[in-house]
């Protein structure tokens, strides 16, 4: 899975480091085209439609699990979805060696549990961003969210 060329060496050394503990840290999803992320986009307003909603509500919900092509990380190539395969990543020690060591290469948990009411995305365990070292120790320490950090509060 491809991510941006200054992201690629930490996720590389990461993934080394969750390894060598026992952790396999399975790439899912790097980055994504914009003609990818339109159509998943798409097929999920769609599923929502077809489920009775109308197509206004339906692009409210798709957005909470699905970015609108253009506005996904995963189009900037600094986001990844890591997955394990035997249970839920959230259940996962490959979930909990990245809480306690992502930062220390970049990565932070984009949409957290207990944020969602800020970043209006629902949680996803397995959506790793880099931010880069000295930015994602701050956040980490901070218990912010990206959008905390930044000052991008409504």
């Amino acid at each position: 899975y491809r991510l941006d060329a200054r992201v690629a060496p930490q996720y590389r050394a990461m993934y080394a480091a969750a390894l060598k503990e026992g952790n396999k840290l399975t790439p899912f999803s790097g980055h994504r085209r914009f003609s990818t992320q339109k159509t998943n986009y798409e097929n999920k307003i769609r599923l929502y439609q077809n489920q009775g909603m109308s197509y206004a509500d339906a692009v409210l919900k798709a957005a909470e699990s699905i970015m609108p092509p253009g506005c996904s990380e995963h189009n900037t190539g600094l986001a990844m979805d890591i997955v394990s395969i035997d249970v839920g990543f959230q259940y996962s020690g490959e979930y909990r060696w990245l809480q306690e060591n992502a930062a220390d290469y970049g990565f932070i948990l984009r949409y957290p549990a207990d944020k969602t009411h800020i970043t209006k995305v629902k949680f996803e365990p397995w959506h790793w961003r880099y931010v880069g070292i000295e930015a994602a120790k701050a956040i980490k320490e901070s218990g912010q969210c990206l959008e905390e950090y930044l000052g991008m509060l409504d």
